[in-house]
């Protein structure tokens, strides 16, 4: 370098021999050649792939739109919360909404791998899998950033739970706190009504049940539960942080307020509280949460909710009893009457006492005997209770027709 850098200044002075002019012409050309030379058959350059961020988003569009979503790119937000090494990832998809009323953002734990050889010559790409597919399932299970508590959960059968509402939650806040149920079912995303709105108490957001919780955006959180539930907390405030953190049912996730970061409307501090099972939003009517059942109305927002014959429309009160047991019921006599306790499964068996409506039973077993019309129609099954008494199925709200500890 030092001696062409010589020649190269003895030439544009002018001074030096002729023969170091064609000596260094000769280094120039032979640069030229050099940089001039086609590459060797086989070696074009690599196709560099898409980033992680932009094919979960390319992939958030069209798994979108393949639900009827409406979907964009611009509105596409990201967040790699976990990696492992340069093949793993993990975070959350979410598609932002307007910030208006009657906008509703969605979205997505997702779990990402990179293949490790390219494809047609290009770089790896990486195969993002969303929470309601097969595959998340079969990423949980290898992906090395997931703790064992993460895969139970995250790979756990898709259990067929056709008519059975249990979900083993209480309300989202603490347990014997009134508060304002000021929206009934309306939507968190999509067409189903898998919402309600509340408000009042003390304001502090509480998880339904124990879970995995994560954080979906600012002002939004995902617990995931077992038997393929989750639940979703939007317009928080003061949000605790977690990823895959272990959370106990009661456990503060944030006060209630009107974060609208990742879109949509809130006029006033409330929790918007939503249900999903097997990674999709559920549509929430006749499920049952701290021991109330929730109803839909003509239309998104309307309905109401039920603690036996207690009702509560919106904008009433409801009171959170905590959450109700696999074994257990609630007394609805369709009325605000008496249930009659028998000795045996019919009305030609003894009247042992009564119990009030909205009282909560815990069940040993069923049996067939006479019929009764309650709220939810014609039934023929008697429970016999922890006292060994036994009631009319068709007045004793269990979240399933059949039996929840099975035949006597």
């Amino acid at each position: 370098m030092y001696r062409v850098e010589r020649l190269r200044r003895t030439w544009l002075t002018g001074a030096g021999s002729s023969q170091a002019r064609i000596r260094l012409a000769g280094l120039s050309v032979l640069a030229l050649a050099a940089l001039a030379q086609p590459m060797a058959a086989g070696s074009a350059p690599a196709r560099e792939a898409p980033s992680l961020r932009e094919q979960a988003a390319a992939r958030l569009v069209a798994h979108a739109e393949q639900r009827g979503e409406q979907a964009s790119r611009d509105d596409a937000k990201i967040t790699v919360t976990r990696r492992s090494g340069a093949e793993w990832a993990f975070g959350a998809a979410v598609m932002k909404a307007r910030r208006t009323s009657g906008a509703y953002p969605y979205g997505w734990l997702f779990i990402a791998h990179r293949d490790r050889e390219a494809r047609d010559g290009g770089e790896p790409r990486w195969r993002v899998a969303f929470e309601d597919e097969a595959r998340f399932a079969d990423l949980a299970a290898d992906a090395p950033m997931m703790t064992p508590g993460e895969r139970e959960l995250l790979t756990a059968e898709r259990a067929e739970s056709a008519g059975d509402k249990r979900t083993g939650m209480r309300l989202p806040f603490a347990v014997g706190q009134t508060w304002s149920y000021t929206g009934g079912p309306h939507r968190m995303g999509n067409s189903v009504l898998s919402s309600i709105d509340l408000a009042g108490g003390d304001l502090k957001v509480r998880a339904a049940r124990a879970g995995k919780a994560y954080t979906m955006c600012k002002g939004w959180i995902r617990v995931v539960h077992d038997r393929g539930y989750s639940t979703d907390y939007y317009h928080l405030w003061n949000q605790i942080s977690v990823d895959g953190t272990a959370v106990p049912a009661g456990k503060f996730l944030g006060d209630a307020g009107t974060d609208v970061t990742c879109g949509g409307g809130a006029t006033g501090r409330h929790v918007h509280f939503s249900l999903r099972q097997h990674g999709e939003y559920q549509p929430i009517n006749g499920y049952g949460f701290g021991k109330w059942v929730i109803r839909e109305g003509g239309k998104p927002y309307d309905g109401y909710a039920l603690h036996g014959s207690s009702r509560a429309n919106v904008g009433g009160r409801v009171t959170n009893y905590g959450a109700l047991a696999s074994n257990q019921g609630v007394v609805d006599t369709d009325g605000g009457g008496t249930l009659r306790r028998r000795s045996g499964p019919g009305t030609d068996h003894d009247i042992l006492g009564e119990l009030a409506d909205g009282a909560t039973v815990a069940i040993e077993c069923s049996a067939n005997g006479t019929e009764h019309v309650g709220r939810d129609g014609a039934s023929k099954v008697w429970h016999k209770l922890s006292d060994g008494a036994w009631v009319s199925g068709a007045y004793v709200w269990t979240g399933t027709a059949d039996p929840v500890k099975g035949w006597c």
